[in-house]
């Protein structure tokens, strides 16, 4: 019996320190992914996976569409967003 836990335990010790170097800081960055996600907003500016600056004009619950420019709107999925650059909220008001 003691030699067979003591064959277990530096597996046991390599998965709990899997768990907290790799596993948990994952699992923590995908659920403020999904809170960022899902908090998106009408006036947010975001920029994309690929890199692309906009405001987003449009949600729909898998689809966000961005002005890019004056006369430009693109469709992107929701999960192409990479991260959120200002909220309508924090844009100061001009003078």
């Amino acid at each position: 019996m003691m030699a067979v836990l003591q064959n277990l335990l530096p597996f046991l010790l390599i998965f709990v320190i899997f768990y907290f170097l790799l596993i948990r800081p994952q699992q923590k960055r995908q659920r403020e992914r999904n809170n960022m996600l899902s908090a998106l907003q009408k006036g947010d500016q975001v920029i994309t996976i690929g890199g692309i600056h906009g405001t987003i004009t449009d949600l729909t619950e898998s689809t966000v569409t961005l002005r890019v420019s004056a006369t430009t709107q693109i469709t992107f999925e929701r999960s192409a967003i990479s991260s959120v650059k200002s909220t309508k909220e924090e844009t100061p008001a001009k003078s």
